[in-house]
């Protein structure tokens, strides 16, 4: 199941642990929608409870949270609903906790399909005005979700992201297996995500050609994530390569497979549009490889000195840092040092954050 998960999952996975696992006095009630798999039963004060329709489609969302939701949490009457992806009923006296990791749809709605979209958009102000308290994941995200939706500074609460335990950096050796597995011995830049318009592949797609046309050398770009919706202009930009030989993709890949490809890459290559927190990143600095960043939203925060950032709207911007990590002498090494030490500021446990500083952002 862990192989699944990806941004809001592992929140959801890693936070409930610890909870349920902190907490043996309190009995805790999970809601699926689905067949569950028992890898996040966590104890014995963790009761499954399956309430149907899958939740497919913007009408299933609303008729699982506003219908059977609502007549479960009034049957009985629990002390707080908790939910990790931000959705809430909103007709219940059961107070609620609900995360909203960002709010992309209000600035970027055209990445979505027209049906979400619509459903973001009306609800998720009313998510937010009906929680009992907010939890987000940045202090870009605190500060958007108050002024957005103009709510009392004083209901947002920040938990940062941590990063999965099983992540370390590779051997030389390895670093040599993994390099002739998947890229034919070659070195190569990564990117690790969905495939969706906000990730900014296309751009990405860009500055590799860019980058190739000036480097002449065998470097590749690997990319790892499921393909969702609207991935049209960066499927014909692909078809427009000279390179285009030289771009791999993986799908999705177990926590295993990516610790192996991200510890063999040369560098991540990070340039979403918006991005909540990033979680990619701290993946990439817990084995030893070099960021370059977009300077937008929660990612100037997330990598603070450890990373090189560029514009995601210019693929120009983002050619040079990939020019610059491969040519630059001693670069990679400091980014690789710098993001050690960032990497440990992040954790699922509970710390204080107050140790936190943005970083002056070049590129």
């Amino acid at each position: 199941m862990p192989g699944k998960l990806d941004g809001i999952g592992w929140f959801t996975f890693e936070t409930l642990k610890r909870i349920t696992s902190a907490h043996p006095e309190v009995d805790f009630i999970f809601l699926f929608d689905r067949k569950y798999s028992k890898e996040v039963i966590f104890g014995d004060n963790v009761s499954p409870v399956v309430l149907g329709p899958p939740t497919r489609h913007p009408f299933l969302w609303h008729i699982w949270f506003q219908l059977r939701v609502k007549r479960y949490l009034k049957k009985t009457g629990p002390d707080l609903f908790l939910s990790t992806d931000g959705f809430i009923p909103l007709c219940t006296k059961t107070p609620s906790v609900s995360v909203i990791h960002d709010i992309n749809f209000v600035h970027r709605p055209g990445d979505l399909p027209w049906l979400v979209r619509k459903y973001y958009r009306y609800y998720f102000p009313r998510f937010a005005h009906r929680a009992t308290r907010i939890v987000t994941v940045s202090e870009y995200s605190r500060r958007d979700i108050i002024n957005q939706y103009d709510v009392p500074e004083t209901k947002v609460d920040l938990a940062y992201n941590g990063v999965n335990e099983g992540y370390h950096p590779l051997t030389v050796e390895r670093v040599a297996e993994v390099r002739k597995a998947y890229t034919g011995g070659a070195p190569y830049f990564v990117f690790v995500g969905s495939i969706h318009p906000r990730k900014n592949i296309t751009n990405l797609l860009k500055a590799f050609q860019l980058f190739k046309d000036e480097s002449k050398g065998k470097f590749k770009l690997v990319l790892v994530g499921e393909k969702f919706f609207l991935t049209k202009p960066m499927e014909e930009q692909l078809e427009r390569m000279k390179n285009k030989k030289d771009v791999i993709f993986t799908g999705r890949l177990t926590p295993d497979q990516l610790n192996d490809l991200l510890g063999a890459a040369w560098a991540m290559t990070f340039v979403p549009y918006f991005e909540g927190f990033g979680i990619p990143i701290l993946e990439a600095m817990t084995c030893d490889i070099p960021v370059i960043a977009s300077k937008v939203t929660s990612l100037p925060e997330i990598a603070g000195d450890a990373a090189l950032f560029a514009s995601p709207d210019s693929p120009g911007s983002i050619r040079d840092g990939m020019i610059r990590i491969v040519r630059e002498e001693g670069l990679r090494d400091e980014l690789i040092k710098k993001g050690r030490e960032r990497r440990e500021l992040f954790s699922w446990d509970p710390v204080s954050y107050t140790h936190l500083t943005l970083p002056t952002i070049t590129e």
